[in-house]
């Protein structure tokens, strides 16, 4: 077999051959089980109660900066030295001019820097709970800078974390704070024993091994682009290019599961995603989770689906483009996400196509839903017909994602006759769409949902369409609340 060309090293290539898998990946595959070693070791022998946070800030940024080497080779140098501009751009202008997307890196540096803006240069009554619980009241020291940004815990595939959450890991406060949504202060919890990741560690490589195997047996038989195949296009039955086309983008999810969820595992083997307790007194580390599978393979609408895939992302886009943007924010941050992810045309014609699928699902849900909510055989029937619609138009949205080129992409919509984006466009006309409120009247949205008796699942993702469900410093409110109510 033929060496792949790569940048980064050619060490595993008699693996990669083996595997018959592209270099790339298996240096990646490889960095991220190293990684996971590397961050029960760091738990372990480098815990915050064991040296200083000196220690682990260098040894955190040196193990990551290895990594994306062995990975990349030297354009890894490219990390260290976008950091460092950046970083001495904040210094300079006071960070308020930061807007440079780039990926992992990208989310982190313009995250930190809007959450130093809120903190330093902002008041407190301008910015809204999550911001004041986020905000960044002094300039990060080099180290910390570098080491949030390149620690080998996320420095390959993220998830994307805040600032505070990070500090608070390294300098060993997770177990024993937790951060009011309300006043965006830290609350002590009821002292109680360190909480053990290692069996959230283990389920979590438990669905990376599944979603693995997944994409190895399965994915590669049912390929995305035998929707634009000519011969499937002109004898396939109508039925036949629906469910295909449900099938082919369901295999082609469980890579992102895979990648994802061992990036999280690895996070949480170093300590990192402790998240408080449950009602149940469970410990939950899920704090920078960036998916839930159930809840996006039983979405009942686009706004579930988004808000349960790629989590952090979601939350990065709501943070520093939805809530900031005085018109069309849903526009501006689907164009914002089309312009992170890259260059390819079919990323832009699915956030495109997005804007109009998210609308439209909000009218139609705005407008109908509450005629559904009772009896409960009723709103059955309404889950099964919106699972189903929303299944459809998620695949029918994305499929330009995964073929990227402009050509097959219009392919793929002229066979359908560009149908659900005349449908959608047709209700965004016909229906009447109301505005969604933001900032300070978000909370208020949650309670007035609470009080119609919308299900459990529909409550927790709030009324943005870029909030994730459970947004981070809300629940931690409700947990301090709790231990607030149990001491009276």
């Amino acid at each position: 077999m033929a060496t792949t060309s790569t940048t980064g090293s050619t060490l595993l290539q008699p693996l990669s051959n083996a595997v018959q898998l592209p270099i790339d990946q298996v240096n990646f595959v490889v960095c991220q089980l190293f990684a996971l070693l590397a961050a029960v070791w760091f738990r372990t022998y480098l815990h915050s109660s064991k040296t200083s946070c000196f220690i682990r800030h260098v040894v955190a940024t040196l193990l990551g900066l290895y990594l994306a080497l062995f990975c990349f080779g030297w354009y890894a140098l490219h990390f260290l030295v976008q950091s460092g501009i950046s970083y001495c751009i904040m210094i300079i202008i006071g960070v308020e001019n930061m807007h440079n997307p780039m990926m992992i890196i990208t989310q982190k540096i313009t995250s930190l820097a809007y959450e130093i803006h809120d903190g330093m240069f902002r008041k407190d009554e301008e910015l809204t709970a999550s911001q004041r619980g986020l905000a960044v009241r002094r300039m990060p020291s080099l180290l910390e800078y570098l080491s949030y940004n390149c620690n080998f815990m996320g420095i390959l595939a993220g998830p994307l974390c805040s600032y505070k959450d990070y500090i608070t890991f390294i300098e060993g406060r997770s177990y024993h704070m937790t951060r009011s949504g309300e006043n965006g202060k830290e609350e002590m919890q009821n002292q109680r024993a360190e909480p053990s990741p290692n069996v959230a560690v283990i389920q979590k490589l438990l669905v990376c091994g599944l979603s693995l195997l997944f994409h190895l047996t399965i994915s590669n038989t049912l390929p995305v682009e035998y929707n634009i195949d000519e011969n499937f296009q002109a004898t396939a039955s109508w039925p036949t290019k629906v469910i295909y086309l449900y099938v082919s983008l369901l295999a082609a999810r469980p890579k992102y599961y895979f990648a994802w969820t061992l990036a999280d595992a690895i996070n949480n083997a170093a300590g990192f995603g402790f998240r408080g307790y449950d009602e149940n007194g469970t410990a939950r580390w899920d704090l920078i989770s960036n998916l839930r599978i159930q809840q996006i393979e039983m979405s009942t609408s686009f706004k579930m689906f988004l808000d349960n895939w790629n989590i952090q992302t979601a939350l990065w886009l709501k943070r520093v483009c939805y809530e900031r943007a005085s018109l069309s924010p849903t526009i501006q941050t689907f164009v914002l996400s089309a312009i992170w992810h890259g260059v390819y045309p079919g990323y832009y014609l699915t956030f495109l196509t997005g804007v109009v699928m998210t609308l439209a699902a909000r009218a139609m849900r705005n407008n109908f839903r509450h005629y559904f909510i009772k009896p409960p055989q009723l709103k059955l029937l309404y889950d099964v017909i919106t699972w189903i619609v929303t299944q459809i138009a998620i695949s029918y949205t994305v499929v330009p994602f995964v073929l990227l080129s402009v050509k097959p992409s219009f392919m793929f919509y002229s066979s359908w006759y560009y149908g659900l984006h005349i449908a959608g466009i047709l209700v965004l006309l016909l229906l009447p769409v109301k505005k969604t409120q933001r900032g300070k009247n978000t909370q208020e949205n949650v309670q007035l949902a609470r009080s119609k008796k919308f299900d459990e699942r529909e409550n927790s993702l709030g009324q943005n369409s870029f909030s994730t469900t459970n947004n981070v410093c809300n629940q931690n409110q409700e947990i301090a609340s709790r231990h607030s109510s149990l001491k009276q």
